[in-house]
């Protein structure tokens, strides 16, 4: 009986084949890359700060999930776009939720400050909003998902936790994936890892490309591509921090 018969009905634990060896599900790409920069990095923990179980969100019962982040950034200076829902039943009035907002952007602002001193920082938040006709960014879950607003995975964050387009990045989403053999998922975490490996190693930027086939042994990836900045660079050594990818 070929094994892929009981593949999502197995009778026992011994009909899960990756228990035997583990096989790429998919011919796909996972790409990584390090360093992060410093707006890079602050993007993030802005998102997390108002989305997560920081102290700003425990302390502020009205800060939906559902946060938005579009960023720019020169190097000198950053230019932010932000949404960020309020929980309708929390918010009072139309003044409470305008109150709401400026406690948002002071945040931003102090958090700014702390992370990119003297660059020049702008912030936008909820730009769809007009407050004196009550278009206000105001949901009953603290998420669009309520009104339909689901969006796909494949737009969603990477590995890394930032959607990168102006980075090497490919149309994988990591999410809702089997962690043991979804190539969409485990390879781009590993090239990640193996970015930051070479970084370290180097002191410059990689950049890690693996490419799986279906069918095929996990471990052993089809083609594995290595873009490393830094000129003085020994192959046996970057080898090496390969790990198990041969």
């Amino acid at each position: 009986m070929p094994d892929r018969t009981r593949w999502f009905n197995p009778r026992s634990i011994e009909d899960l084949r990756e228990r035997r060896v583990r096989l790429s599900n998919d011919t796909s790409l996972g790409t990584g890359w390090a360093p992060e920069n410093v707006f890079e990095s602050f993007v993030r923990e802005l998102v997390d700060h108002f989305s997560g179980e920081s102290d700003f969100s425990l302390s502020h019962a009205w800060c939906g999930s559902d946060v938005k982040l579009m960023g720019y950034w020169d190097g000198e200076q950053a230019d932010v776009v932000l949404c960020v829902p309020q929980k309708s039943r929390l918010v009072a009035s139309r003044a409470e939720y305008v109150r709401n907002t400026e406690s948002v952007l002071a945040e931003c602002y102090r958090l700014a400050g702390l992370r990119l001193p003297g660059a020049e920082t702008r912030f936008r938040l909820n730009a769809r909003d007009v407050p004196e006709k009550d278009e206000l960014y105001l949901t009953y879950t603290g998420s669009s998902i309520e009104s339909g607003d689901e969006g796909v995975v494949g737009r969603g964050n990477r590995v890394n936790g930032l959607i990168t387009p102006l980075r090497p990045m490919n149309l994988e989403g990591a999410n809702g994936k089997n962690p043991v053999y979804h190539v969409g998922k485990l390879y781009n975490i590993a090239a990640r890892r193996l970015a930051e490996r070479l970084h370290e190693a180097t002191d410059g930027h990689a950049e890690v490309h693996l490419v799986s086939t279906t069918g095929q042994r996990l471990d052993q990836p089809w083609r594995v591509l290595v873009r490393l900045s830094s000129p003085d660079v020994e192959v046996d050594k970057v080898q090496a921090l390969g790990g198990v990818f041969k």
